[in-house]
């Protein structure tokens, strides 16, 4: 895993999202997302906690300001898993901020990769793949794109961009 990958010494920590959505089979609270109520995300952002956040279908998703900001403060890259809406609010934010986006190799590929996922509804498989041109548009304003074809691979190469913009030896 990237955070615990000794290449790093522990120099990036990964935000973990708010979403209001409901966890799916295998997912862990404080790991894969913290799940609220709708309610609760909404005071969040109103009260100013969160750094980004985007209704993304019916659910909302969001980063947490105080963890980034903590984990800036001590001198820490902060990894953020987030869509192109969020994302552009936070280069906006922070300009500095390296942006990578990471695709799929191609449309069928991931059709099969979500319905091998089986958490999408027919309706739900069709609106995600309509947005999916959306987003690809969005690539080309990003620093780096990686595809990921092969995981390994993209892992790979993930880790390569870091170290080379982090001023670290590729190993």
């Amino acid at each position: 895993m990237l955070l615990k990958d000794p290449e790093f010494k522990g120099q990036i920590v990964r935000s973990v999202s708010l979403t209001s959505r409901g966890k799916r089979p295998g997912e862990v609270d404080g790991r894969d997302y913290h799940f609220i109520s709708r309610k609760r995300f909404l005071y969040k952002k109103r009260a100013g906690h969160l750094l980004e956040s985007q209704k993304v279908y019916q659910d909302y998703y969001g980063t947490p300001a105080k963890p980034v900001r903590d984990a800036l403060n001590k001198g820490r890259y902060v990894l953020l898993c987030i869509e192109i809406k969020g994302a552009a609010v936070v280069k906006r934010k922070v300009p500095d901020s390296l942006m990578l986006f990471i695709k799929p190799p191609s449309l069928e590929v991931l059709k099969k990769r979500l319905l091998k996922r089986g958490t999408e509804n027919k309706a739900g498989l069709k609106k995600r793949l309509r947005r999916v041109a959306l987003e690809l548009s969005e690539a080309k304003k990003y620093d780096y794109v990686l595809i990921n074809d092969d995981l390994f691979v993209c892992f790979q190469e993930l880790k390569a961009v870091l170290a080379r913009e982090m001023g670290l030896s590729a190993s």
